[in-house]
């Protein structure tokens, strides 16, 4: 490690920078505002410091030095450096503004009715909720805070597991399905409409854990809107199969209840992303521990399934 007692003074490193590219004593006084005589005075002491001669003197004219041009690359490659790394200490003082980045179904029925607790403790941060099916670029597209639905196997970002999450049938609680029939047992789904979110969930998975022989229901409506599907549950058009952490809201109020005994562990399971360098920002920091300590809360408190566990096929 090279010593940091034989630094020339970081003036004349500043002023022999400024002259190199601006190839004029008297415009790199302007840059660093001071005298060209100071500019000139600065270099010239750094040229004794180091013994060799950085610039031809041609009456007022100059011209940098083969070993002059060689040291100003080296002396601009580390000054930049520095600058790099006050402007990311500087940001991390005036980082009011959090943005995070959800999927719609999370973040409008689990994330958004619990988001005004982390705002109340933090005032001072300005927090911007994006929600979108598409999993977002947290550096390109200016996101601290990633919490996606999945297997975990993200590049580029520090990934951290939130929760697992379970499937299981929901409907209204005076749904009697198309015999007027009490749903008592599994087996009464089959005279049910069975509502599904998206063209690719399946029943076929929760079905046979349930011990059921039945086929994938079919000609039955598909909305890709969880909020919608579960409208459509609650109004006793159907029953949904829905994840825990998005229909608890409605199990909560009573306008939808858990149906049987039987919840499916899903295969994908929520994760917090963010940069590397996410958890030197004070909101990225506070951020993190709350969501963490609310999914803990909520997992206590909303009669969290796992009576019956079993690894899905299911894609989001």
């Amino acid at each position: 490690m090279a010593d940091l007692r034989k630094l020339p003074n970081l003036a004349a490193l500043r002023a022999f920078d400024a002259a190199a590219r601006r190839g004029c004593f008297s415009r790199a006084a302007e840059e660093v505002h001071v005298t060209p005589g100071a500019i000139s005075h600065q270099v010239r002491a750094l040229e004794e410091d180091l013994g060799l001669q950085l610039f031809h003197r041609h009456g007022k004219r100059i011209s940098i030095t083969e070993t002059g041009e060689r040291f100003a690359a080296t002396i601009r490659k580390a000054l930049g450096e520095i600058a790099q790394a006050a402007d990311h200490l500087r940001s991390l003082t005036r980082q009011q503004r959090l943005v995070i980045s959800a999927t719609p179904s999370f973040a409008s029925r689990w994330l958004a009715p619990r988001l005004w607790k982390f705002i109340d403790a933090h005032p001072e941060i300005e927090v911007v909720l994006q929600s979108g099916s598409h999993l977002a670029d947290l550096r390109l597209d200016g996101v601290d805070i990633g919490i996606r639905f999945g297997r975990g196997q993200y590049a580029g970002v520090v990934t951290e597991k939130l929760s697992d999450d379970y499937y299981y049938p929901v409907a209204a609680p005076g749904y009697r399905g198309k015999q007027n029939k009490k749903l008592a047992r599994p087996a009464d789904l089959v005279h049910c409409t069975l509502l599904r979110m998206d063209t690719r969930e399946s029943w076929q998975p929760w079905l046979t854990l349930a011990g059921l022989d039945l086929p994938e229901p079919r000609g039955t409506l598909v909305v890709e809107d969880s909020s919608l599907t579960l409208r459509h549950a609650v109004e006793g058009k159907g029953v949904a199969l829905s994840r825990h952490t998005i229909a608890w809201q409605e199990i909560a109020s009573g306008t939808l209840v858990r149906l049987f005994d039987v919840a499916q562990l899903c295969e994908e399971a929520h994760y917090l992303v963010h940069l590397p360098e996410g958890l030197e920002k004070p909101g990225v920091a506070a951020f993190r521990k709350w969501i963490v300590e609310e999914m803990r809360q909520f997992q206590a408190q909303s009669e969290w399934p796992g009576t019956v566990q079993k690894t899905s096929t299911r894609k989001k």
